[in-house]
């Protein structure tokens, strides 16, 4: 949302909880309002989790619209471990927000199995009433996150698996916005990218996984673009980028003025995702954080051990992209060049850090859902019976 490093701006080490004091600081520039300010209509729907107090929800960030969670799918009274803000188990109720306000909540797994349909949902309502301007439409699906749900029509395509039922149901929420698109005869006038925010669990041959070491399979993500006519359709690039390149990105395709009164981490990637022919990345060096950095085909991966103190492992992804061979003894001269990469960069980031935004006396935004409605009841769906086990 900022083009900026998390370590950067307060935003690193856990996520933000329930009724948690922190968040992304109001005085943090977003793309929704950079764009804004170019006269585009802004608008976000699905999950925000940047913090659930108002001063940080997306109508205080840029956002013209929001419907959505505010935090993770798993953050309700289904997870049984509880909420580690507020010391108390199970976790709230989890609130559906409109606007600002709780206007709903996710009552159970039936509730769960709608979350990707609803926010979908809204965000072409948004698409249709913004298609004469400029619009930012943001969707940031709560799948496929567990606790995994889906309705019954859903789960019998899926041949029982929820994992893949989920993962289909975002598939058939991209086909919808585009078909929107289509038939706005906006889609030659549109640019869609489809990204994630971390790994998930196996990915193919990357080793590694959300949390734990920074291995490929925790960051790399896939990445698809679409523009007809603009983006030629098949083309693929090795080239790297990243999601805090979008900000800058964005501002170079619209015209928009990116902040200048602060550090930028990102920075403009639009040939690459254009599929422009020989588009080169920006990137010299890349930034796992502060506990990896890749130079061209290599890497490092730095974590520490208890007892063992700091561990650094040296890859060469172009000939062992699954991160098996470790080859800090063969090559310790790479191994050194690389830790001093890394050891200047996290020297820079704690020379140059901006505070996350706190509020005082912060609380859950519901702690009884009282009365309002299941999300289901709310949206004026069937009372649907059954959902898919969680995990």
């Amino acid at each position: 949302m900022t083009g900026t490093y998390a370590q950067r701006i307060g935003m690193d080490e856990s996520v933000v909880f329930p009724g948690e004091s922190r968040g992304l600081h109001p005085k943090e520039i977003t793309i929704a309002e950079m764009l804004k300010e170019n006269g585009y209509a802004t608008g976000c729907f699905g999950k925000w989790h940047l913090g659930d107090q108002k001063p940080f929800l997306p109508l205080a960030q840029g956002f013209d619209d929001y419907f959505g969670i505010p935090y993770s799918n798993d953050m309700w009274p289904g997870n049984k471990r509880g909420n580690p803000v507020t010391n108390r188990g199970p976790y709230e109720p989890l609130p559906v927000i409109r606007g600002s306000e709780a206007v709903a909540y996710v009552s159970d797994g039936a509730d769960q199995s709608l979350l990707c349909e609803v926010v979908t949902d809204e965000a072409i309502k948004f698409i249709k009433q913004h298609h004469d301007e400029p619009f930012f439409c943001y969707i940031p699906h709560s799948y496929i996150h567990y606790p995994h749900f889906a309705r019954p029509e859903i789960m019998n395509r899926a041949e029982g698996d929820p994992i893949r039922a989920n993962i289909e149901e975002v598939d058939d929420s991209v086909g919808h916005i585009l078909k929107t698109l289509r038939e706005l005869k906006l889609d030659k006038n549109t640019l869609v990218i489809f990204t994630s925010d971390n790994g998930g669990r196996e990915i193919g041959p990357l080793r590694g996984r959300k949390g734990g070491p920074k291995y490929e399979g925790h960051m790399r993500v896939p990445t698809l673009t679409w523009w007809p006519e603009t983006i030629p359709a098949g083309v693929s690039t090795q080239a790297i980028a990243t999601t805090v390149d979008l900000l800058p990105t964005f501002a170079k395709l619209t015209g928009a003025q990116a902040p200048k009164d602060r550090m930028i981490d990102g920075k403009d990637v639009l040939d690459l995702l254009l599929g422009k022919p020989n588009a080169k990345s920006p990137h010299q060096v890349l930034h796992y954080e502060t506990e990896g950095v890749r130079r061209g085909d290599w890497k490092i991966v730095q974590y520490d051990v208890k007892g063992k103190g700091t561990i650094k492992e040296l890859y060469n992804l172009k000939t062992d992209p699954g991160e098996r061979q470790n080859l800090a003894t063969e090559h310790p001269a790479i191994l050194t060049e690389l830790s001093s990469l890394l050891a200047l960069h996290a020297a820079r980031i704690a020379g140059d850090t901006r505070p996350a935004g706190f509020v005082k006396n912060a609380k859950p935004i519901l702690t009884k859902h009282g009365d309002l409605p299941r999300l289901r009841d709310y949206m004026g769906l069937p009372d649907t019976k059954t959902g898919s086990p969680a995990d």
